[in-house]
C-alpha cells in the first residue's frame, strides 16, 4: 500500500508543478483520489505525517528570533485577529443553525464558539512550504506571518490543555532550565561536524530533546520542536542544520498532506457545510489585512501576509477531532473540517504564486500609508548614489562586494533583507541597508537607478533574482545586470530573459579557487608542449 501512496504522490506532485502549481496541491488530490477508490490512511502514513510536522516546527525555530515574538504587531495582531475571527465564525454558523442546517441543530452556543475557534487558525504547515518555495522566508511579510502562526499554535497549547482537562506534570517546571543547557546544545553542534551527524543530531534535539521531553511533562510535542530550534537560532551553524534536514522534511511532509486527502470522507451534510466554510474564507483573509495594515504596513505587506495566510489550518481537525471524541459535534462536522481544509489549500496556492502580481494589479485602488507613518519592520529606505548595486549579501553578495570595492572604491551598496544581517555587515564597514529586492515597491518607490551603472542579482533564491530582474526592466534600468545561478537552465532562463552575464556558483566556486591558488601561492610548474602518450 505504501508503494501505491509513494507512486500517487509523485504522478500527481509532477503534475501539479507542470502546470505552475505547488506540488502539495498535487498531494492533496492524490489523497483525495485514493480516498475515493477505498484507500484509507494507515499508522506509519500518519507517524510519518507527525514527524514531518515536528521537523517543520524545529526548523522554524532555527530562524526564529524570540524578539519577533515580542512586537506588538505580531503578539497582538495575532489575538486580535483570533477574537474577531472566531467572533464572525460563531455568529455566521449561528445563523446557519437558525435557518435550519440539521447537522447544527442540536449544537449549543459554546460548542459552536469552538467550531468557530477552530476555524479561526491558519495553517503553518502551508504558510512556511509556501514561504520557502517562494524564498521569502525573511521578507517582511514572511517574518509576520510566521510570528503570527506561531502565536497561533501558542493559543492551540492552551486550548488543548485546557479542553482536555489535561493539566501538565509537576516536573513540566523543569522546563524552565533548558535555557541553561543551551551552551550545552551549542558545543555539541560544533562538534557535530557537517555531515550525518549533523542531522542526526538535528532528528535528536527535534523529536527527543524537543518533543518527546514536552511530551513526557504533559506539554504539546511540537512546541517542544519549536522551542529547541529557538533556542539553537543564535549558533553560526543554526541555518545549516536546517538545511541540512530540509530534504527529510520534505518528504515526511508528503505524507501530511497525502494523509489529510485520505482523512476526509466526503458527505452530503459534511460537504453541503464545507462548501459555506470555503465562501466564508475571504472574511477571514480581510480580517488579517485590516488588522495588519492599522499597524502601519505598507499595502503589500498587509495584502501578502494575508494571502500567505488565506487557509485554514490543520488544527481545526484536531479541534474537530476532540470536539466529536467529546460528543461536543457531529461526525460531519468533522468532514465538513477536513473538506474546507484540503480545499483552502487548493484555493490558497496560486493566489500565494500570483500574489505579486495580485499586488500590482490592485495597488491603484488600495490606500497606501504616507512614508513617516509606517511601520518600522516596514520603513523606506535611501539607497544615495551608489552606482553597483548588489542584492542579496550571502556569501556570494559579500565576496563581490570586498572584490568590487578594492577595484572600484566605495561606490556600492549591497541590500540585505533581514535587518541584523545588514547591521553585521555595516560593522564590518559595507555599505549594505536592509531592503526587499523582490518588492515592486522597493524600485518604483524607494530607489532611484538614475546612477545604477551594474546590479548584481545574487540572491540565494532563482525566483528572487528572476523577480528583481523583471522589476529592473520595468522601469526602464539601463545599466548591466549579472546573476548567480545553480543550474544550467537557470543560466538559460536568465540569460532568454536578457540578463547580461550569468555564472554557475558551483561552476565558478572551482575556478575561484584555482585562481585564489596560484596568486597565494605562486606554484612554479614545468611547462610541457605535447602530453605524454602511453
Amino acid at each position: 500500500m505504501e508503494l501505491l501512496f509513494i507512486i500517487a504522490a509523485f504522478v500527481m506532485g509532477f503534475i501539479a508543478l507542470k502546470i505552475n502549481l505547488p506540488p502539495l496541491v498535487g498531494f492533496l488530490l492524490a489523497g483525495f483520489g485514493l480516498h475515493a477508490l477505498g484507500f484509507q490512511s494507515n499508522d506509519a502514513l500518519s507517524t510519518f505525517a507527525d514527524l514531518g510536522v515536528t521537523l517543520l516546527l524545529f526548523s522554524i525555530g532555527l530562524k526564529l528570533d524570540i524578539k519577533t515574538l515580542l512586537a506588538k504587531e505580531i503578539w497582538l495582531g495575532a489575538t486580535l485577529h483570533n477574537v474577531f475571527s472566531t467572533l464572525f465564525f460563531t455568529f455566521a454558523l449561528l445563523g446557519l443553525k437558525l435557518l435550519g442546517i440539521t447537522m447544527l441543530a442540536d449544537i449549543d452556543t459554546a460548542q459552536l464558539v469552538l467550531f468557530g475557534f477552530a476555524l479561526s487558525f491558519s495553517s503553518t504547515v502551508f504558510a512556511v512550504k509556501a514561504l520557502q518555495e517562494k524564498g521569502e522566508m525573511n521578507a517582511t511579510y514572511g517574518t509576520l506571518a510566521i510570528g503570527i502562526l506561531v502565536m497561533q499554535d501558542i493559543f492551540a497549547v492552551v486550548f488543548l490543555t485546557a479542553s482536555t482537562g489535561k493539566i501538565p506534570e509537576i516536573t513540566a517546571l523543569a522546563l524552565f532550565a533548558l535555557p541553561l543547557l543551551r551552551p550545552l546544545f551549542f558545543k555539541l553542534l560544533d562538534w557535530a561536524g557537517h555531515g550525518e551527524m549533523l542531522v542526526l543530531y538535528g532528528i535528536f534535539l527535534a523529536l527527543v530533546a524537543g518533543a518527546g521531553t514536552f511530551e513526557l511533562v504533559g506539554m504539546k510535542p511540537d512546541l517542544g520542536a519549536l522551542i529547541l530550534g529557538m533556542l539553537l537560532a543564535g549558533h553560526s551553524k543554526a541555518s545549516e542544520l536546517s538545511k541540512s534536514l530540509f530534504n527529510l522534511k520534505e518528504i515526511l511532509l508528503i505524507c501530511f498532506f497525502l494523509n489529510i486527502g485520505l482523512s476526509a470522507a466526503p458527505t452530503f451534510a459534511g460537504l453541503t457545510l464545507a462548501i459555506f466554510l470555503i465562501l466564508l474564507l475571504p472574511v477571514k483573509g480581510f480580517l488579517y489585512f485590516i488588522i495588519i495594515n492599522k499597524f502601519k504596513f505598507r499595502v503589500r505587506t498587509s495584502l501578502l501576509t494575508s494571502l500567505t495566510l488565506f487557509n485554514y489550518s490543520e488544527f481545526g481537525l484536531i479541534v474537530g477531532g476532540l470536539a466529536f471524541k467529546m460528543g461536543w459535534l457531529p461526525a460531519d462536522s468533522l468532514v465538513a473540517i477536513a473538506i474546507a481544509v484540503s480545499i483552502s489549500f487548493i484555493i490558497s496556492a496560486p493566489l500565494n504564486n500570483f500574489g505579486h502580481t495580485i499586488y500590482q494589479r490592485s495597488r491603484h485602488w488600495l490606500k497606501e500609508h504616507t512614508a513617516e507613518r509606517l511601520n518600522p519592520m516596514d520603513k523606506l529606505i535611501n539607497p544615495g548614489r551608489a552606482q553597483i548595486l548588489i542584492l542579496g549579501m550571502g556569501r556570494i553578495g559579500s565576496g563581490a562586494y570586498d572584490e568590487l570595492k578594492d577595484k572600484y572604491g566605495d561606490i556600492i551598496l549591497g541590500i540585505e533583507l533581514r535587518e541584523e544581517s545588514a547591521n553585521r555587515h555595516q560593522e564590518l564597514g559595507r555599505n549594505v541597508i536592509s531592503g526587499d529586492a523582490t518588492d515592486p515597491d522597493f524600485w518604483e518607490r524607494i530607489l532611484s537607478t538614475s546612477h545604477v551603472k551594474l546590479v548584481l542579482l545574487a540572491m540565494p533564491n532563482h525566483q528572487g533574482n528572476q523577480f528583481a530582474l523583471e522589476q529592473l526592466q520595468s522601469r526602464n534600468y539601463q545599466g548591466q545586470t549579472a546573476a548567480i545561478a545553480a543550474y544550467n537552465d537557470q543560466i538559460d532562463g536568465l540569460l532568454e530573459q536578457g540578463v547580461d552575464a550569468a555564472f554557475n556558483i558551483y561552476h565558478e566556486a572551482g575556478s575561484g579557487f584555482a585562481r585564489h591558488v596560484s596568486e597565494q601561492l605562486n606554484p612554479q610548474f614545468n611547462q610541457q608542449k605535447e602530453y605524454m602518450k602511453y
